[in-house]
Parts: C-alpha cells; sequence; structure tokens
C-alpha cells in the first residue's frame, strides 16, 4: 500500500505487468504498479535504482515501457487503453515523458553518494579489502555493508574537517605546465581552490553561479586561469570575460579597505617613500619624483590586493571564534555591562603589551585552558620531529680519523699470520654439525612450528591477513547480537550466521584448497585458528536455537 505523505505525479490505468491488469503510477519518489481493483503494491521501483528507460520501437503491435535496474533487473509496462493505438501512445509518452525530468535528479542524487564511497575507499585501504572480501564476494550485500561495517568510516567522514590558513603565496604555488600542443596545464587541488574561495568571495559567487548549471567544473577553472582577472597585470580586459565583475567587486572593495584606513597604531600605512642614511642623513624633506609606469602600478595594486584579500580571509576565521566565545555563557558579569571605548594611548599601550608578551612562556597563565581549535594530525611524528633523513650521518673529528685509520693498518699487518690447517674443523665433523643444524635435524626438533612464519610466502601471508580482517570484521557483529533479548537483535543474528556459512564457503575453503595444493604442509596450521574461531560461533548459535526451540 502506499503511504499517505506520498503524492501522485501522474496515473495511468489499463497498463499489464506480466500478464496481469493495473495501474501505473509515479510517485514522487518511486514507480509503482497496483492491480486492478486491489489496494497492493505489486511493482515498486525507488526513482533512485533506475537506470534507464526504453520504449517499444514504432511499427509495434504493443506499445511497452521498460525500466532498467542498477542492479540488471528490468520491468516491462504494456499500455492496453481500449480506445485505441494512438490512445496508447499518449499514455506511454506520458510516462516517458515523466521520467525524463524526474531521473536526472535522483540520478545527480545517486551519484554524489557513490562518488563519495569511492572516494572513502580510496582512502582506506583497509576498507577497500573489507568491501573486497565482504560484498564482491557476495558473503554481505552492499546495503548491510555500508549500514554496519563501514558505520566508522563515515561517522568520521561527517565530521567537520579541519580549517586550513590560507597561505600569502597560494597562487605562486599554482605552477602550469606545458601540454604538448602549445598549452597550459593547471594542477589544482581541493586546497587550493578553498583559499581562492576564502581570498576572493567574488570568484565564489560566480561558481556558485555557473557551475555546474552553466559550465562543468573543469571549464570553470580554464576560464579563471585564461581570465584577465587571473592575469590583472595586463593593460586590457576582454568584454565578454566571465570575471570582469569580480574585478570591478575588488576594486570597490579595495577602495572602501582604504577610506577605512588600518586600525593599528604601531603602523603608518600612509608613508611609502623609503628613507635611506645617504640621502640627508635621514633629515632632508626632499622628496624625489617617482614615474612608475601603468605596468609596474597595476602589479603593486594587485600585491597589495591580494595581500587584504589574504589578510582578510584570515581575520574572518579569528572573528568567527571571537564571536563564538563571546556567545557562549559567562560565570561573571551581567547582561547590561558595556565596553567602554578605549582611548588610543590605552589601545596603543595595548598593542605593544600583546608585542611582548608571549602567553605560551608567562608562568602566570600557564594554567589558564587556550582556546582555539584542536589541531588534528594524521602523522604525530611528522609534526612533532619534521622531516627525517633516511640514513644517520655520524661526522668524525680529524683525531678518531687517524685513530681509525691506523687501527685498519694495524690489522691488515696480523693477515700475514696464517693458522695450520690442521686446526680447522674436520670435513665429517662439519657435515654432521650442519645434519644437527637442520631441519629435522637433533638439536631442530619442533622447527616447522616455529619457524612457521618463514616459511609462508608474502602473498600468501597478505591472504591470511585479510582473511582474519573479514572474518573479525563479522563475528564482532555476531557477538554483539548475544543475548537476542530483541527481535532485532534475534534477526541480526540470524543473518550474520547466515553470513558465516557464507564467508566459510566462498573465501575459506577455496583458500584452503589453494594452501592444499601450494603449500601442503602448512595447510593445517594457517587456517586452523580460523576454523576454531567459526565453530565457535556456531556452537554459540546452535546452543541457542535449542534453547529457543524448548
Amino acid at each position: 500500500m502506499t503511504t499517505s505523505s506520498e503524492d501522485v505525479l501522474l496515473q495511468v490505468p489499463q497498463v499489464r505487468y506480466k500478464k496481469g491488469d493495473g495501474t501505473l503510477f509515479l510517485m514522487d519518489q518511486r514507480l509503482i504498479w497496483m492491480v486492478e481493483n486491489r489496494d497492493t503494491v505489486a511493482v515498486s521501483h525507488p526513482y533512485a535504482d533506475i537506470k534507464s528507460q526504453k520504449i517499444s520501437p514504432e511499427g509495434k503491435v504493443k506499445v511497452q515501457l521498460q525500466v532498467v535496474l542498477h542492479n540488471g533487473v528490468s520491468s516491462t509496462f504494456h499500455f492496453t487503453n481500449r480506445n485505441g493505438l494512438q490512445a496508447q501512445l499518449a499514455d506511454r509518452d506520458k510516462v516517458k515523458e515523466m521520467l525524463q525530468t524526474l531521473l536526472p535528479k535522483f540520478k545527480r542524487k545517486v551519484d554524489r553518494e557513490l562518488e563519495e564511497k569511492n572516494k572513502l575507499l580510496s582512502s582506506n585501504p583497509a576498507l577497500l579489502q573489507l568491501y573486497k572480501d565482504l560484498v564482491m564476494t557476495e558473503v554481505v550485500s552492499s546495503e548491510e555493508f555500508w549500514a554496519q561495517h563501514a558505520s566508522q568510516y563515515t561517522q568520521k567522514q561527517k565530521q567537520q574537517p579541519q580549517d586550513i590558513g590560507v597561505s600569502g603565496a597560494f597562487l605562486a604555488d599554482i605552477k602550469p605546465q606545458t601540454d604538448g600542443c602549445n598549452g597550459l596545464k593547471y594542477n589544482i587541488t581541493p586546497d587550493i581552490i578553498e583559499c581562492i574561495f576564502k581570498t576572493y568571495p567574488a570568484v565564489k559567487k560566480k561558481y556558485v553561479e555557473n557551475v555546474p548549471a552553466k559550465l562543468s567544473e573543469s571549464q570553470f577553472w580554464t576560464k579563471f586561469f585564461q581570465s584577465h582577472y587571473f592575469h590583472r597585470d595586463r593593460k586590457y580586459a576582454e568584454s565578454k570575460d566571465l570575471f570582469t565583475e569580480c574585478g570591478k567587486i575588488d576594486d570597490q572593495e579595495m577602495k572602501r579597505d582604504i577610506q577605512t584606513g588600518v586600525d593599528d597604531p604601531l603602523v603608518n600605512i600612509t608613508e611609502f617613500e623609503d628613507k635611506t642614511l645617504d640621502e640627508g642623513y635621514g633629515v632632508a624633506n626632499e622628496k624625489m619624483n617617482v614615474i612608475t609606469g601603468t605596468v609596474s602600478q597595476a602589479m603593486i595594486k594587485r600585491f597589495n590586493q591580494h595581500s587584504i584579500m589574504v589578510l582578510k580571509a584570515t581575520k574572518k576565521v579569528s572573528e568567527a571564534a571571537e564571536a563564538e566565545a563571546k556567545n557562549a555563557p559567562k560565570q561573571n558579569g551581567s547582561v547590561g555591562d558595556l565596553e567602554k571605548p578605549e582611548e588610543g594611548h590605552v589601545a596603543k599601550k595595548k598593542r605593544i603589551q600583546s608585542k611582548i608578551t608571549y602567553d605560551d612562556l608567562d608562568a602566570a597563565g600557564s594554567s589558564t585552558a587556550v582556546s582555539g581549535p584542536s589541531l588534528t594530525l594524521s602523522k604525530v611524528e611528522r609534526y612533532l620531529h619534521g622531516p627525517m633523513p633516511d640514513t644517520n650521518m655520524e661526522q668524525l673529528n680529524p683525531n678518531e680519523t687517524s685513530a681509525v685509520l691506523r687501527s685498519v693498518v694495524h690489522e691488515t699487518k696480523q693477515w700475514q699470520v696464517r693458522h695450520s690447517s690442521s686446526s680447522l674443523v674436520s670435513p665429517a665433523a662439519a657435515v654432521g654439525a650442519l645434519g644437527e643444524l637442520s631441519p629435522g635435524g637433533a638439536l631442530m626438533r619442533g622447527f616447522q612450528e616455529q619457524s612457521l612464519a618463514q616459511l609462508v610466502p608474502s602473498d600468501i601471508e597478505n591472504e591470511v591477513r585479510n582473511l582474519y580482517l573479514a572474518l573479525c570484521e563479522l563475528l564482532s557483529h555476531f557477538w554483539k547480537c548475544f543475548p537476542p533479548n530483541t527481535p532485532n537483535l534475534e534477526q541480526k543474528a540470524v543473518k550474520m550466521h547466515e553470513a558465516l556459512h557464507r564467508y566459510h564457503t566462498a573465501k575459506l575453503k577455496p583458500f584452503e584448497d589453494k594452501l592444499i595444493r601450494e603449500l601442503s604442509p602448512l595447510s593445517h596450521h594457517l587456517t586452523k585458528h580460523l576454523n576454531q574461531l567459526l565453530n565457535a560461533a556456531y556452537q554459540k548459535f546452535s546452543n541457542w536455537q535449542k534453547i529457543k526451540n524448548r
């Protein structure tokens, strides 16, 4: 039955499916077919599961429409309107046109989900291997894998990513490469794109307006690097440039910043002339007229504007953190307390104090917790130690070098003295010692048990490791079901027991057959513990079934 919250977008009666007459409905989330004179949904296909649709060719007696799902299953609907062929074609075309408008919306959603899953698998090799061992061998379904076995990875991905700072040279780091056809190729990373959006909000606005409605992401960044906006030291701009408006917006922002000025008593932003001791010994008031070309002025303006935008992007982050700290509830103070404007000398004194005081070196303030964003590190060693050399180079002083040289010369002089052959071990004793130290010898009893890891090839070792990872993942969910005191836990226990049997048949048994062929003496030792783990789970499930059926 359909739910009351679903909206019917299109209803087409007299539609046959597998020799049964009924009505075809196009809902807001799925396509359904109901048997005639019944309130039961016989066919239900969510739009996200539909890959494509096909229609019968012209001239065919039956007017049909087929929907093909992503898993390869297809459903064919035969339109049997009693008013004739034209009415049947009209009904079929209504459904076809409606599906043409609905499927792309859900397809983009599915593609986005698949892209996120592929990115998650590519960034986590252990999860990718687990996906191959469980899903591709049909031990568990894809839906169960993402809902149960990959939940910790998906939850970790949903966490707010660590905010990165904006480097003043991030545009200089974008180094073009020649593509061999008199063209340039720019390789930009997501971090660089994020820096561009933070520094130039006008570019982000253009990106939202044009991608993907008018341009693809690749086309957008191609136009950006070809535009006058990126090469702003050029003299003339193209009238049809997509980013011409961005340059005008930035010019207005820069004028506004110049008029506002810099609220820092230690900075004199209005003094641009250089003073040297060579001219007037620092006391001359004459100012030389400096004639600067338009290209130089444009370049200086571009550098200044870029620096202002980088500082503003960094300031936005700090202001947001300060706003969160102010909005937090305070233990002391009342709502009516207002900060009084500080005088100029007080602000200057406070600014100087901040320049000469280091909070992390202040013993008095060491006990107070410093509020700020936490740093998430993937490799702590690289952060603490920095780049480490591949080899440890020890430098010897001249005295040590001469001492080593003298010891080497002394040792070489002793080489002339040779021992007589009678003092060497006899051949019979040497052969006997080798026999006793060989596998199976008197001194090497239990050799196979002790050096099992040395006898296993690396590829077999990797397979055993992957088998353990997959089995431990299944067993962890199996044992969590006990005691099964709810219907959901009982159902999950049955599913996980079936998954363990499928794992035993699809993964462990073929691996044991392979070991018998390639490493027959070691086959029992490598899979002994795996079988013990499985048998313990089977025994637990069997005991639970006996208690349940009493």
